[in-house]
């Protein structure tokens, strides 16, 4: 049953074609935290966690990792520019490096480095730097094939935070959440090979939510949280092909990203917005239900599995967190953690990686039946928000210091039993 489903989800979202392994975007492969099939982890970890692969000082920002044929691409800030770089992903080295002006500075929040993680696709890296700098690269060279300052192209405001949402490609467009409500530019999208603009919709501001790609009914949907909504939008014209209210005015943000299990559609923000269950028809989409529980994250995206949901309910910033997973179609939650701590999660071979915001990593179980925690290890030292990405065995891992390569494929080995010497 899982490998139907597993199965399934390729055909669905995999917009963005990559090989096995491959972390090309967001939230991986299918951009709903699952892995490609074909990773595998480790059942333990050693006495003293995680194999250290390697590891190498990062500037600031919140962005994580996207990883392409044992390439990683690094998006961060150091002193008055936005780097992006190319690193060899098994041992770090530096292949090109990309360099822009930047002068944003953190107001709500102190950070001024870029949130969004970079997408590659096919030859390409494109970037949305914290101001709003959408830029093409050159998957092997890094160099720029075209710019577009969004900002001032579409008379966006600054936000709470800067900019913070992942573009997506579907059919052969990137689609972003710009937020230029004065110019009807709410959700642009732009043309691949030269990054002109395609079509603008919808009057409404950003938010730090990325889009997914879903196919449902026999179409695409280009399905955006935006400041105050959940739309779905043909990725072809523009057109908004439903909306729901979803979000609050006032100091507040939309961060995870909406998720789809069959054809409904889940989502969710903390600041008293809680979750929202929809479905999608042949006809016409109705809200089934919305509650703040069993779950309200401020900014993680929850994980599907069998049908259920697992995440983080609560906030960072005020707490309390709780890990919970719960059947969304009768909101039955079916276990959960309390005061588990603020986290973000990934799916790897029938398990769960949850990169804690205290930088401590845990290994589990994923299962909609109970908690079985695997393993725990602290990896990094500070406030630790930026995704988690993995590609091959390794485990990518960042705070605004540090960016680590930890090896997760290899068995834990035996200890060395010393030989008995023999007497004559």
């Amino acid at each position: 049953m899982r490998f139907i489903q597993l199965s399934l989800l390729i055909i669905v979202y995999l917009t963005v074609p990559c090989r096995g392994g491959d972390w090309p975007q967001i939230m991986g492969p299918y951009r709903n935290g699952h892995a490609a099939a074909n990773e595998t982890l480790a059942a333990e970890w050693p006495a003293g966690g995680p194999i250290l692969k390697w590891q190498r000082p990062a500037g600031s920002g919140y962005a994580g990792l996207a990883v392409s044929q044992n390439v990683a691409i690094l998006f961060h800030r150091i002193e008055d520019e936005e780097i992006v770089e190319a690193l060899q992903a098994d041992t770090g080295e530096v292949l090109w490096k990309h360099q822009s002006p930047v002068s944003y500075k953190g107001t709500y929040n102190p950070n001024d480095g870029p949130i969004a993680v970079p997408l590659i696709y096919k030859d390409r890296v494109y970037v949305f730097g914290v101001t709003g700098h959408l830029q093409c690269l050159d998957f092997k060279t890094g160099k720029q094939i075209w710019t577009r300052q969004t900002h001032k192209d579409f008379q966006v405001g600054e936000g709470f935070f800067g900019v913070g949402s992942t573009p997506i490609i579907i059919e052969e467009k990137l689609l972003v959440n710009v937020g230029g409500k004065r110019q009807n530019a709410g959700i642009v999208a732009f043309s691949l090979d030269q990054g002109r603009t395609l079509w603008q919709s919808m009057t409404d501001d950003a938010s730090y939510s990325s889009p997914i790609s879903a196919f449902l009914n026999g179409r695409f949907y280009a399905l955006f949280i935006t400041r105050l909504h959940l739309v779905g939008v043909d990725p072809k014209s523009g057109d908004i092909l439903f909306q729901f209210p979803f979000g609050k005015r006032g100091a507040t943000v939309n961060g995870a990203n909406p998720v789809q299990v069959g054809k409904n559609i889940f989502a969710t923000a903390s600041y008293g917005v809680g979750g929202f269950w929809g479905i999608v028809e042949d006809n016409s989409t109705s809200e089934i239900w919305r509650s703040e529980k069993p779950l309200a994250s401020q900014y993680t995206t929850p994980i599907e599995y069998d049908g259920a949901l697992i995440g983080i309910d609560g906030r960072q910033d005020i707490g309390p967190a709780r890990l919970v997973c719960f059947d969304p179609k009768t909101q039955k939650v079916l276990w959960s953690k309390e005061n588990f701590g603020y986290a973000t999660l990934l799916e790897v071979d029938n398990k769960l990686l949850i990169l804690k915001t205290d930088g401590t990593l845990v290994m589990a179980t994923a299962s909609k039946e109970e908690y079985k925690e695997l393993g725990r290890a602290q990896v990094l030292n500070s406030t630790t928000r930026a995704l988690p990405a993995f590609s091959n065995g390794l485990l990518f891992v960042r705070d605004t210091k540090t960016l680590k390569c930890l090896e997760l494929n290899k068995p834990a080995q035996p200890p060395v039993t010393p030989e008995k010497s023999s007497s004559n």
